[in-house]
């Protein structure tokens, strides 16, 4: 793609995402979107919107070059996960235990599920989608369960295995793939829901991250240990993988979606997990906050560094 067109591309999307954002952060300012709404729309993008944009990514001509960038990033994603989960016990050495937990989590896993996909689509399009869904295979797969080790004493391995097996969005990965594959056509009604149920996909995913937003009182967010957070999520890992990825002669594209992927802010999924286990939630939240607002500013600044 032409440079000119991908910096419209971005700065559009980026306006657009951040609107959407305002408009659930005053809904729910407002009361018009409800305490309970955020469990809704977590539900609604997780388990409806973004399959549906999955399998749409899917819909394409398949071919060599195709399977090759697949695994590509399939690796790199790998690489990331692990990495990711061996420096994270040094990255926060005089945190208090629940702190650096919340923090050893939200370095392992982020937000990519939700922004990520959005932001690879509106800036790269739908092989940015396709890169995208096949990127997060491997961290949903160590959210469900390295990332549970620190909440938690003791794993239930089969229960982790059940909860990745079924998860919608790598139940969409695999439905995507045979479409993908076998180049299986969808009935033409089935193929037009698909369509308009993905085309919400940005909108229930910002308005969730307006109302997460709206929850937190924003003087309190900036803290030493959540900017420290928000560099390492930010800056530091996109940093160290956009370097090993130039030296390993990775695809440009793939580079370019790995990036941007693991410079995705903190999950919102910690702040709820603190939640559950009795951890610092209100320290979790912020971490999600601060780096999502951050985020606004470091995802068009490695947009303009990757062009």
């Amino acid at each position: 793609m032409n440079a000119l067109m991908d910096f419209s591309g971005m700065f559009t999307t980026q306006g657009m995402m951040f609107l959407i954002l305002m408009l659930g952060y005053l809904l729910s300012k407002s009361g018009m979107i409800p305490e309970n709404g955020k469990k809704l729309l977590s539900d609604l993008t997780l388990n409806v919107t973004l399959p549906a944009s999955i399998i749409k990514s899917f819909q394409t001509e398949f071919s060599a070059g195709i399977a090759r960038s697949c695994a590509a990033i399939a690796l790199v994603s790998l690489f990331i996960q692990v990495a990711c989960t061996l420096f994270s016990g040094y990255l926060y050495p005089h945190m208090p235990h629940d702190r650096k937990r919340i923090l050893q989590y939200s370095t392992v896993t982020s937000n990519a599920g939700i922004l990520g996909s959005v932001v690879a689509q509106g800036i790269f399009g739908e092989m940015g989608l396709l890169y995208a869904s096949i990127y997060l295979i491997p961290q949903r797969i160590f959210m469900w369960s390295v990332g549970m080790r620190y909440f938690t004493d003791g794993l239930d391995k089969k229960k982790i295995l059940r909860q990745v097996a079924l998860n919608p969005c790598i139940i969409a990965v695999g439905v995507g793939l045979v479409i993908m594959l076998f180049q299986v056509p969808l009935p033409a009604v089935l193929s037009a829901a698909v369509k308009n149920i993905a085309s919400g996909n940005t909108l229930l995913a910002m308005l969730l991250v307006g109302n997460i937003l709206a929850q937190v009182d924003l003087r309190t967010v900036p803290e030493r240990d959540t900017l420290y957070y928000s560099f390492v999520r930010l800056v530091l890992v996109p940093g160290i993988v956009l370097l090993c990825c130039r030296l390993a002669g990775v695809e440009s594209l793939v580079t370019n979606v790995a990036v941007v992927l693991s410079g995705m802010p903190g999950p919102a999924t910690a702040a709820a997990l603190a939640a559950k286990y009795g951890r610092e939630e209100q320290f979790a939240t912020k971490c999600v906050v601060l780096s999502t607002l951050l985020s606004l500013v470091t995802v068009p600044v490695w947009c303009l560094i990757l062009a």
